[in-house]
């Protein structure tokens, strides 16, 4: 997949982020580059790999999952978008 301006564009609206058009061949050829290495990792042989494949012996570590409630950090993240409402984001429909 080659990026184009197109897409960059496409990334931007649904991103809500503006890129400014000195910078917008740096990140072109920055975004093309990241797809070409995840590109690349299609032509790993991954067939005689189990699917739950760890390098860690014993496979991931667990950790005790405890809910932790701090509307603080919600709150922040919140405070960070664009659009919300009721303690929502508001984003724009992706679906065409």
């Amino acid at each position: 997949m080659q990026i184009d301006n197109t897409i960059l564009e496409k990334l931007e609206r649904l991103s809500h982020l503006y890129i400014s058009e000195d910078k917008k061949d740096e990140v072109i050829s920055q975004l093309s580059e990241i797809v070409s290495f995840v590109d690349n990792l299609s032509e790993l042989d991954t067939t005689s790999l189990d699917a739950s494949f760890s390098i860690l012996d014993g496979g991931t570590p667990m950790r005790e999952d405890i809910p932790v409630s701090n509307q603080d950090v919600a709150l922040d993240i919140l405070k960070n978008a664009p659009i919300s409402e009721d303690d929502f984001f508001i984003v724009p429909a992706i679906i065409e």
